[in-house]
């Protein structure tokens, strides 16, 4: 079952973090995805939420955006731009919040 890290909606303008099972992410971490998940909903609207699979790797999951092609360019930017963030977190989800087993 993934496991949602953070998202933002459009629609509400509200922004979610899930710091149940990540607040040990330090400050710089969360201002990062917060603006990448706000910057997202402003650029190209709809829902956008970054969760875990069962394996911690990390996904880019959306709903309804306004401009689908802006929506696909601005994810492969995120994920050119951050792919040492993201492993980051990857590796994260795996040591500190450990594997799902089913």
């Amino acid at each position: 079952m993934d496991r949602v890290l953070c998202g933002a909606n459009a629609q509400s303008m509200k922004y979610f973090f899930n710091e149940e099972e990540f607040g040990k992410l330090p400050g710089a971490v969360r201002d990062e995805l917060k603006a990448m998940c706000v910057s997202y909903c402003a650029d190209v609207g709809g829902v956008i939420t970054l969760v875990f699979d069962d394996e911690n790797h990390l996904h880019f999951q959306t709903v309804s955006p306004i401009d689908e092609i802006g929506a696909e360019l601005k994810i492969r930017k995120y994920q050119r731009d951050n792919a040492e963030l993201f492993g980051q977190l990857e590796r994260f989800a795996s040591e500190v919040c450990g594997r799902k087993d089913d």
